[in-house]
């Protein structure tokens, strides 16, 4: 399940001579940056007094501010119903503005939310503000991702997630430090503080964007094929081999038009005709995996979930567990190369499941007790550490499964039934966790338990082998019907004859000028001979 995997990739393997493309992906995806931060913050406005003073209540019987629990689910849903719209218009978005502009539209849409949820007190506008801000967060995240699908070389697609994923953990360790920093101030300015942050990221991405180029596999489905080429000599290292770079483009651009042949009718419609049914499928499976797993309700209400447990200082532990996420996808980077993904998915919901299982039974076993609250505590961090581990990389299976001419479709309705799922856990997890309702706290977790061994049969029997695989490459054993099984050792002559294809043309160039160079040579002696 570890060896070296077969690939027709013509670039050199390394990371060295592509550090200008990481540098790009990682300032293309910074925007993130703003999934995390949002979930952290949110969670913790939720047992912050400042905050509850304005959209809660003082609940006399527990003697604390509180929140009415279809408030906390509109406010933490919401996002989530705006991330399945914007995530649904990206495939007919994308297709006309490309991935660039869908990243500009959703960082000015960010600045109108930010600036209504920092001056109002209406619940009204807290909502349209908060349904307006999923909206930006939805196109943040699936047009990040898009880009560094189509831009990054095949063997570093892995490294450009994980770069993905470390700004999301920031963005969730600024959150709850942010929060941690301001929870005590018992006026409006305990959430307005945190909720500045949100102007910086999205300003940084927006204007570094007019420096980068669309992706080239955008650019070929266009037909802008000169276009195309001229973005991929700007994502690749200045000093690159010429033939590297040559069959590299030639790969694209002959397997770009073999799909945009294929896929000329209703794309919203193709994706679920012929081989492209199975991709979409398997696309919104694997990125469904987020909120398959329970880490909707974990990240949102940890904060809160920990307050109700009766743990000390729910506020400086949520920090603690945001950062073991980021250190679970630092941990990541040192074996993303060299071990398949399906090994790496294997293993993370299955610790994700027993972590969950872990707090449910000590929570039965002894409800309310210190003891119980410690093992929530250290169950909670094996979760995030082993969930982010693996999440980027859900993610990024998620964009690989489509071909070029239906990525922002499939990509785009897969993200939308994820957030779905979002919603869901959201939405049901106040009934199950609030006092105030069924109040079974840690306990909750034994339903996600269940979920999480579901996702890990689905992973062992369906889940195709991509790793160091070129967009290309993947394309043809999906039309070539493929087992899942077998995509690590299938051999792809198609695309490596792109490749040989490039060579013999470039070899045949360099032929011509070498021959001009001998005929002109030959010239020149003549003459001398004639005049001597």
């Amino acid at each position: 399940m570890h060896g070296a995997a077969i690939s027709a990739n013509p670039l050199q393997l390394d990371v060295r001579s592509h550090i200008k493309c990481l540098g790009i992906c990682a300032i293309a995806t910074i925007s993130t940056f703003q999934y995390g931060l949002d979930y952290a913050l949110v969670g913790g406005f939720l047992s912050m007094p400042g905050f509850l003073k304005i959209y809660g209540y003082y609940d006399s019987d527990l003697e604390l501010w509180n929140i009415d629990p279809t408030v906390q689910q509109l406010i933490t849903s919401l996002m989530t119903i705006g991330t399945f719209v914007s995530s649904m218009m990206v495939g007919p978005f994308s297709s006309k503005f490309g991935r660039r502009g869908g990243l500009w539209v959703a960082s000015l849409l960010n600045f109108i939310a930010t600036a209504i949820m920092l001056g109002t007190t209406s619940l009204g506008a807290l909502y349209f503000a908060r349904l307006l801000l999923g909206i930006s967060v939805g196109w943040f995240l699936t047009f990040s991702q898009l880009y560094v699908h189509e831009v990054a070389p095949a063997h570093l697609r892995g490294i450009t997630f994980a770069i993905y994923q470390i700004e999301l953990c920031i963005g969730s360790i600024t959150g709850s430090g942010v929060d941690y920093a301001t929870h005590t101030i018992s006026d409006r300015r305990a959430y307005q503080i945190p909720l500045a942050v949100f102007f910086a990221a999205p300003a940084v991405q927006s204007i570094a964007m007019f420096f980068f180029p669309e992706t080239p596999r955008w650019l070929m489905v266009q037909g802008k094929e000169k276009e195309a080429e001229a973005a991929l000599r700007t994502l690749r290292n200045a000093a690159i081999n010429e033939l590297e770079f040559q069959a590299e483009l030639n790969e694209i651009r002959q397997s770009t038009r073999e799909q945009v042949k294929q896929n000329k009718k209703a794309l919203l419609l193709e994706m679920w005709r012929g081989t492209n049914l199975r991709r979409t499928l398997l696309s919104i499976a694997v990125v469904c995996f987020h909120s398959a797993n329970g880490s909707s309700w974990v990240t949102i209400y940890a904060t809160y979930y920990l307050e109700i447990a009766g743990v000390p200082n729910p506020f400086g532990y949520s920090v603690m567990i945001a950062s073991m996420g980021l250190i679970g996808v630092l941990f990541s980077l040192l074996f993303i190369r060299s071990i398949d993904r399906r090994t790496i998915m294997l293993v993370g919901v299955l610790a994700c499941g027993l972590a969950q299982l872990a707090q449910a039974i000590a929570w039965s076993i002894s409800p309310g007790s210190i003891e119980a609250g410690r093992v929530v505590i250290a169950f909670m961090a094996l979760f995030t550490f082993f969930y982010v581990a693996y999440a980027p990389y859900a993610w990024l299976l998620g964009g690989e499964y489509p071909n070029s001419a239906l990525r922002g479709y499939c990509f785009g309705v897969a993200t939308a039934i994820n957030f779905i799922g979002n919603w869901l856990g959201t939405f049901t997890a106040p009934y199950f966790i609030n006092p105030a309702s069924l109040g079974w706290g840690p306990s909750y977790g034994y339903i996600w338990f269940g979920s999480n061994m579901i996702v890990a049969v689905f992973v062992w029997f369906c889940l195709p082998e991509t790793r160091d695989r070129t967009l290309e490459e993947i394309h043809e054993m999906f039309e070539a019907q493929v087992p899942a099984r077998q995509f690590k050792s299938y051999v792809c002559v198609g695309v490596e004859g792109f490749a040989a294809e490039a060579a013999g043309k470039d070899a045949i160039k360099r032929d011509e000028r070498m021959g001009a160079l001998h005929v002109e040579g030959a010239g020149a002696g003549s003459t001398e001979t004639r005049r001597t």
